[in-house]
């Protein structure tokens, strides 16, 4: 009689792909100042990045989102160059020029590397335990497949809303993202939750 056994480690490892896959973005802290009781009509929108191709992703997705809620939005490589970036005086009458009532500004603040016990995959024995072939598999995989250390990378960042009539702090949030790659949804996963956070305290207009 032929028996087919799942291969326990092989259960793990799938188990513990698929929960990396469906990673997300985690708020660690979220602020607002109460004296604001309104509401952003335009905003600029500054990604801090050495990269610009970084930066181009990360303003371009947080303008779209933000013009989906109706509120209108400037990204700021379209009217500071990558060189002029670190000049506040620029980007400061570039904001007065275009009308700008706030300034929204997320950067990258480090890295780090999470690291977790996956413990092997509890045996269970089969019906008639009494065959020797059966004990003999439990015994083999009990010997051979031992837990393991998985571990997984976290983009810590920072996002803060900035009103530039006095260049007050109004809002900010603190966050880890779950790296796998660098695609565009794990931009737009991230700006979402940002953008959901802001809705649900007022800043933005909700659907």
């Amino acid at each position: 009689m032929t028996r087919s056994l799942l291969n326990p480690l092989g259960l793990v490892i799938l188990v513990a792909m698929l929960v990396t896959a469906c990673a997300s973005t985690q708020l660690n802290a979220v602020w607002k100042d109460p004296a604001y009781q309104t509401r952003p009509n335009r905003v600029m929108v500054i990604g801090v990045a050495k990269n610009p191709l970084n930066r181009r992703l990360f303003e371009d997705e947080f303008v779209a989102q933000l013009k989906a809620r109706g509120t209108d939005a400037i990204a700021s490589y379209t009217v500071v160059p990558d060189k002029q970036q670190s000049d506040h005086e620029i980007i400061a009458a570039k904001v007065k020029e275009l009308g700008a009532d706030t300034i929204l500004i997320t950067r990258l603040v480090s890295k780090k590397i999470v690291k977790t016990y996956v413990p092997r995959t509890p045996y269970y024995p089969p019906a008639y335990y009494g065959y020797w072939p059966d004990y003999y598999g439990h015994g083999y995989r009990y010997i051979y497949e031992p837990g393991y250390i998985a571990e997984d990378e976290y983009a810590v960042m920072e996002t803060n809303l900035y009103e530039a009539k006095d260049d007050k702090l109004v809002w900010a949030a603190s966050s880890e993202t779950g790296i796998m790659d660098s695609s565009p949804s794990l931009i737009q996963g991230y700006i979402g939750v940002m953008v959901k956070n802001m809705i649900g305290l007022g800043l933005l207009q909700g659907k």
